[in-house]
């Protein structure tokens, strides 16, 4: 009998994968190596198809995992005298937990007479939501002041049209599965150590869906989906932040056997503005001044961020670095609808050349504050 390959390298992630990372690669290679999907090389990826699940199927639960982890495909060595069951045993403080592929409910239902039913399947063989799907949209500092309408195009899964999403050929529909009975799942009487026990394996005529198709869609090739392009027009509220998202409900991946499609995230960045930055809903920007209008007093003309000009008044003797409030004139509060502030500092800012009338002038004006004027420079001859 083939050894069997190590769970993680079959779905590709390392020991340390995270159940995130498990699911996302299990989805990757489920999709890869399903027989629909390989109708030339059927056999083969019905086998990949199995492996897959298998490893999927242990390492998504933690209390398998945990016993893969120390003891392998084989479990530990020696515990009742040998495994005749052929999966690998495994317990924990509060008792037996189960076998590989065993149905907890199955194992006492069979030991203790299981007249009461059991409360659920381990498969969902009904309705599950779609995937949901991440859009990073960047806009400019000034949209994100004011809202805007942006229109996107993200690539998805859809219905297929030609068949309804049904992944039967028009004219034709699919069965249910006669190995399984439409469960997904077959089931069967094992001899262990503790007895005769029922075991739960996914249906490989069906793989799991508990429908049979005979004539498959053309378009889809039996997936009930097509990847598509599609354009959506996202509004984005004024005062929205960096990070901040907006849900679009139904827009993700397509529900699977009726379930509701998945949601659609947009995750916001906003670029860097040149002008102007950013704290919560107050705008902070630098205005430059002159000195005179910072020793006289001026009303200067602020550039607002949605493109107007404020006039505002600066007191005589203005000192560089020097901040000044205009209230309610930052960003939109999404929550409240209240605006936060906007805050300049002014930056007194000296000439770098004068003519000879300005060079008298101020000349004067330093000799009425006994100031020490200028020195001349002299030239080369005196």
């Amino acid at each position: 009998m083939a050894q069997k390959r190590d769970y993680y390298e079959v779905l590709g992630v390392s020991k340390s994968a995270t159940d995130e990372e498990l699911k996302k690669a299990y989805r990757k290679l489920a999709k890869k190596y399903h027989p629909d999907a390989n109708p030339d090389n059927k056999e083969e990826a019905e086998q990949k198809f199995k492996e897959v699940n298998e490893a999927y199927e242990v390492l998504s639960d933690a209390q398998k995992r945990r016993m893969y982890d120390q003891f392998g495909h084989d479990g530990p060595a020696g515990f009742g005298g040998g495994n005749p069951g052929g999966g690998y045993y495994s317990y924990s403080t509060s008792g037996f937990s189960g076998f590989e592929d065993f149905d907890l409910g199955d194992i006492f239902s069979s030991i203790f007479g299981g007249g009461a039913g059991r409360s659920g399947s381990r498969r969902n063989n009904g309705p599950m939501k779609g995937a949901d799907l991440r859009y990073n949209l960047d806009i400019s500092f000034e949209e994100a002041f004011l809202g805007v309408e942006k229109d996107i195009s993200i690539s998805r899964d859809e219905k297929c049209t030609t068949c309804s999403g049904t992944g039967a050929k028009p004219g034709t529909s699919s069965e249910t599965c006669k190995t399984c009975g439409g469960s997904g799942q077959v089931r069967q009487v094992q001899n262990t150590i503790l007895g005769q026990m029922q075991t739960s394996r996914t249906c490989t005529a069906c793989h799991g869906t508990g429908k049979i198709i005979k004539e498959v869609c053309e378009t889809c090739k039996g997936k009930g989906t097509v990847r598509k392009v599609a354009k959506i027009k996202v509004k984005i509220p004024a005062g929205i932040d960096t990070d901040q998202s907006i849900v679009l409900r139904g827009e993700g991946e397509p529900g699977v056997r009726g379930g509701a499609n998945g949601d659609l995230y947009i995750v916001v960045r906003i670029k860097k503005n040149s002008v102007y930055t950013r704290k919560g809903t107050t705008v902070y920007c630098n205005v430059p001044i002159t000195f005179t209008q910072a020793t006289l007093g001026a009303e200067l003309l602020i550039p607002m961020v949605d493109g107007t000009k404020m006039k505002y008044r600066i007191p005589e003797g203005t000192q560089t670095g020097t901040t000044f409030t205009i209230k309610g004139k930052g960003f939109k509060n999404i929550n409240t609808n209240n605006n936060g502030d906007f805050v300049f500092t002014v930056n007194v800012q000296v000439p770098k050349r004068l003519s000879k009338e300005q060079r008298d002038l101020l000349t004067q004006l330093a000799k009425t504050m006994n100031e020490q004027p200028p020195i001349k420079k002299r030239g080369i001859f005196g």
